[in-house]
């Protein structure tokens, strides 16, 4: 995610951070736990209290350095009905709702919304809002990226036999470095950066022709 470092920049978004990993994780939580397996139920990962879900070091690491993490649900497939499928729809929970969350804050701009907190906070609760579309996007589309331990990785190993691939082991096992690597070489502004804006300008007209069907509208 590209954040500002502006100090203003980091209060506003903030709160979204927050907001967006709970949702991630508490969606992982949720789905696994409707499949069958109770690990998450058992390891107390069922709430929307923020500090069940964040990781105090990966928050600090999204705010300052554009990349960081939550606490890992714990899952375990073996206790679905179907544990390759299971793992792969528990994993793909946490970006859709990303998603999901992104299109209610595209929706909140659409409506306008908050001109309704008057001319001396409705400036600094719309750059929150629009944020909270810019923050929640990028989550989604990165952790979609193929590469282990991102929800991507398990979604593709149900859909293709990866796992029978010599090279996906080792892929396994180097796969954060490699990740670092495309961030610190700017290929993230690409891989990532593209299709969130993709998914951005999506919702954001979504949105709109949803207020126009109000007489509403952002401009």
């Amino acid at each position: 995610m590209w954040l500002p470092f502006d100090l203003y920049g980091i209060v506003i978004a903030l709160p979204v951070i927050i907001l967006a990993l709970t949702v991630h994780e508490y969606a992982h939580a949720v789905v696994a736990d409707r499949l069958g397996d109770a690990t998450p139920r058992l390891a107390g990962r069922l709430t929307l209290e923020p500090w069940v879900h964040l990781d105090p070091i990966g928050l600090l690491m999204i705010i300052f350095y554009r990349f960081g993490w939550a606490k890992p649900v714990p899952v375990n497939p073996n206790n679905m009905r179907e544990p390759t499928k299971g793992l792969a729809l528990s994993a793909l929970a946490g970006p859709l709702a990303n998603v999901a969350l992104a299109a209610v804050f595209a929706v909140l701009m659409a409506f306008n919304v908050t001109r309704l907190a008057g001319p001396a906070v409705g400036p600094h609760l719309s750059r929150m809002v629009n944020s909270g579309v810019v923050i929640n996007a990028g989550l989604a589309v990165f952790n979609l990226l193929p590469l282990p331990p991102l929800d991507g990785s398990r979604v593709l190993v149900y859909l293709a036999p990866v796992e029978r691939w010599p090279w996906w082991s080792t892929l396994q096992l180097y796969a954060p470095l490699v990740l670092l690597l495309v961030l610190l070489s700017g290929l993230g502004s690409i891989i990532v950066g593209a299709p969130a804006n993709w998914l951005i300008q999506s919702l954001y007209r979504l949105a709109m022709s949803i207020a126009s069907l109000f007489n509403i509208g952002i401009w």
